[in-house]
């Protein structure tokens, strides 16, 4: 189990460094570990389990799955938890590899930022929560509302924009991490708090009475949430992206934790799982990896929807439906790139 280190300090120098930098594989298999940037705690997408001291989440699991596949071992990460704040410095810096801790991809952060998206593990929208005994329905009823709102977000435009077009004001209440806007909140030092509506949710399901307090049916933005790494490492982009194509076509495939074993021992009849579990092409020389890469990264927490159901399904308090996030098979955005 490899230690949770805290976000140091940044210099020009390391910004410099790091942006230049190509060899990000070399850099990591050379430290032994994966440095991955996640959120400063949001229940079911990476959070630290304060009795295990073990870090946890859906966002967790594509680092592990990340460190699986190019370490060979699941636990090879380092996990550097980072504010909405100094996320994309400590990317751009080479502080941590990767950044995997419900991002959304933009425009001008993947063009003025010095940042690459590698795809999509989830697909989100903005919404509101309210207390209950606000007797609040809709957002269009926050009118003069205060709002808590975490800054160097996307969140802070698309409120200003939805307001705007509604001809509506509100008072913003700027907080810094969701842990603030948490204890913010419930404190009454606003009306609403707006964010992600996975990360409504997954606040809500540690509130004392979860109960009490209700999410908007109002999703005002588009919010695809990714992993990211640093513009310019294409080799090191490549793997991160299949990666998580990977864990995405596993279950389009039928490839689970509890079957990989059996399916990676031999060719099956199916050419696509032949070749992303490497007993017929090998891929993986393609990335600077082995042929069994792929078969590492799903054995560490399973394929996609085994690690959706485990950390924020609906079975799980948070207890999210996979909407959009269900395979495009079964009328979701959920698709991989083939394996060939």
């Amino acid at each position: 189990m490899k230690k949770t280190v805290v976000l140091g300090a940044l210099t020009i120098a390391a910004f410099a460094a790091g942006s230049a930098s190509a060899q990000t594989l070399d850099d990591v298999r050379e430290r032994g570990s994966l440095n991955c940037g996640v959120s400063t705690g949001l229940t079911g997408f990476s959070e630290l389990n304060q009795e295990t001291n073990r870090w946890e989440g859906f966002d967790v699991a594509v680092c592990r799955a990340v460190g699986a596949a190019v370490l060979g071992d699941p636990e090879a990460v380092t996990f550097v938890p980072v504010t909405n704040k100094v996320r994309f410095t400590a990317l751009n810096s080479g502080e941590v590899d990767m950044l995997a801790r419900n991002t959304t991809w933009t425009f001008s952060r993947d063009t003025d930022l010095n940042v690459e998206f590698t795809g999509v593990n989830y697909y989100d929208g903005q919404g509101f929560i309210v207390p209950s005994a606000l007797g609040v329905s809709s957002a269009k009823d926050l009118d003069g509302a205060t709002v808590c709102i975490q800054t160097g977000t996307t969140t802070e435009l698309n409120l200003a924009d939805f307001f705007r077009v509604n001809n509506m004001s509100y008072e913003p209440v700027p907080i810094e991490t969701a842990a603030e806007a948490r204890q913010q909140f419930l404190d009454g030092a606003c009306d609403t708090y707006t964010t992600d509506a996975s990360g409504l949710a997954a606040q809500r399901s540690s509130f004392p009475n979860p109960g009490d307090y209700v999410i908007l049916p109002e999703i005002i933005s588009k919010e695809p949430l990714g992993p990211a790494v640093r513009h310019g490492d294409n080799e090191w982009g490549d793997i991160v992206r299949w990666t998580l194509n990977a864990l995405i076509a596993a279950e389009e495939l039928g490839v689970t934790s509890a079957n990989i074993d059996e399916l990676a021992s031999a060719p099956t009849d199916n050419p696509e799982i032949n070749r992303m579990l490497g007993t017929a092409d090998n891929l993986g020389e393609m990335i600077g990896l082995d042929r069994e890469w792929a078969v590492r990264a799903i054995k560490a927490g399973g394929n996609y929807g085994e690690i959706f159901a485990k950390n924020i399904g609906e079975a799980t308090p948070i207890g999210l439906a996979r909407g959009l996030n269900a395979q495009w098979t079964n009328g979701g955005l959920l698709y991989s790139p083939p394996f060939r």
